[in-house]
């Protein structure tokens, strides 16, 4: 009965992690509370259930900027009968940052795998691991800088204001999303289903740097009916330290 007490104790706790910030609603253009990163393949088998969880997180935790980056390691393995996939979102980019975490000394779950969460550029897990992401978003560290994104006749303004302990140095990106896609899955480890994804990243670019002033940035909003965008900021070692969602 104990143990029973005990699971029944992680999976509300779970849930908790994943609910108890959204009566905050936290609208696109806000700053963020955490950042989480999920590295993902649509050829590898363990990753539906972390893209599965990751949409879960968009969905209740607008506090949370989660972001899925398709690497490309998987892109030319051999599955048996069924052959490779090549995942249509995959970067040799993406693959890099994913190692950049790792060689920074990302602490937690490390290594280079699939799939893989990174909670505001410092912490590593298991990207299926819903009672690992729970605590992790429940002991994340809020981040220092606040990132403030509105609309204005063009483009976007793109903010960011310090508490004074911070001064930095860190980088501002810009991250371009496809908000949702469903693929038909010809090939590899998962040939045959249809996979949905969510936030998915198509492309990031530097557009300034933090040296403890505000800077006031003015992007191009995104080029297509169907994309967004978000807002890092972080640091050279790879810590995030602001972020938000562009408004739509």
């Amino acid at each position: 009965m104990r143990d029973r007490t005990f699971t029944f104790g992680l999976v509300a706790g779970a849930l908790l992690a994943f609910t108890s910030a959204s009566a905050q609603q936290a609208s696109p253009g806000s700053p963020a509370r955490a950042t989480v990163e999920l590295f993902t393949s649509q050829g590898c088998y363990s990753c539906p259930p972390a893209d599965d969880l990751l949409r879960e997180l968009i969905d209740r935790r607008p506090d949370v900027v989660a972001l899925e980056f398709h690497v490309d390691y998987w892109d030319e393995l051999v599955y048996g009968d069924e052959g490779k996939w090549r995942d249509p979102f995959s970067s040799a980019d993406f693959t890099k940052r994913q190692r950049d975490y790792h060689a920074g000394g990302v602490e937690g779950r490390r290594g280079v795998y699939t799939p893989q969460m990174i909670v505001n550029g410092e912490r590593a897990l298991v990207g299926a691991d819903r009672d690992a992401m729970a605590l992790e978003l429940r002991n994340a560290r809020r981040l220092p800088l606040e990132v403030r994104i509105r609309s204005q006749a063009g483009g976007l303004r793109v903010m960011v204001q310090g508490n004074g302990d911070y001064e930095g140095p860190a980088d501002i990106y810009r991250v371009d999303l496809l908000p949702s896609a469903r693929t038909p899955i010809r090939g590899g480890e998962n040939s045959g289903k249809l996979l949905e994804n969510h936030n998915i990243v198509t492309g990031m670019e530097h557009i300034g740097r933090w040296w403890g002033a505000s800077p006031d940035v003015r992007i191009e909003p995104p080029d297509h009916d169907a994309t967004t965008c978000a807002v890092l900021v972080q640091e050279p070692s790879g810590l995030i330290v602001g972020a938000a969602y562009c408004p739509s």
